[in-house]
């Protein structure tokens, strides 16, 4: 039997609970999804502290604390190869096929429909308090930032010493202005 197979990219700067009710929400539309690390060499910046490794075991961690079955996922580091021709090709080739793509990324809808893909919009929960740049905002502000993610994101994000990174960066970008 043909598996229904979608995927969603993003950066997920960290996993936060608004991409976990996205995840379940395309679970709910599709047999597995791929789940794309935008990004993918970047790290150790204020906009991304965390490297693609963290952030597979972010979204791991955070998978498996919702109870959501591994078999129904892949999660796969995509590096930004700023050609957007090609980038559908270069999505294509790190992936499962698919045949849903799933980005409220005007590019990204773009270049996908242009090569036949359906491309669904995801619903958007809480935008305002439930993104990454809001999560690392918090960070700084030393405010709470554990009510937007998973228990599991911010147990890694503890583990690592992601408060302090996050921090360090920052002081350290203000001192080259």
């Amino acid at each position: 039997m043909d598996k229904t197979r979608g995927i969603l990219i993003g950066r997920m700067q960290p996993i936060h609970n608004g991409h976990m009710q996205v995840i379940k929400q395309i679970l709910e539309e599709v047999d597995e999804i791929i789940i794309g690390i935008g990004s993918a060499q970047l790290s150790h910046e204020s906009k991304d502290p965390f490297t693609a490794g963290e952030r597979v075991v972010m979204i791991s961690h955070a998978l498996f604390e919702a109870g959501i079955d591994p078999s129904r996922y892949y999660i796969i580091p995509m590096q930004d190869i700023n050609f957007n021709a090609i980038w559908v090709s270069h999505v294509k080739m790190l992936t499962p096929p698919f045949s849903i793509v799933y980005s409220g990324n005007p590019l990204v809808k773009q270049l996908f429909s242009e090569e036949g893909f359906e491309v669904r919009q995801p619903p958007l929960y809480d935008r305002l308090h439930l993104s990454g740049t809001e999560v690392r905002k918090r960070i700084l502000e030393d405010g709470n930032w554990q009510e937007l993610v998973p228990n599991a994101t911010a147990d890694v994000i503890n583990e690592i010493k992601g408060v302090e990174r996050i921090k360090n960066l920052s002081i350290k970008e203000i001192s080259e202005i």
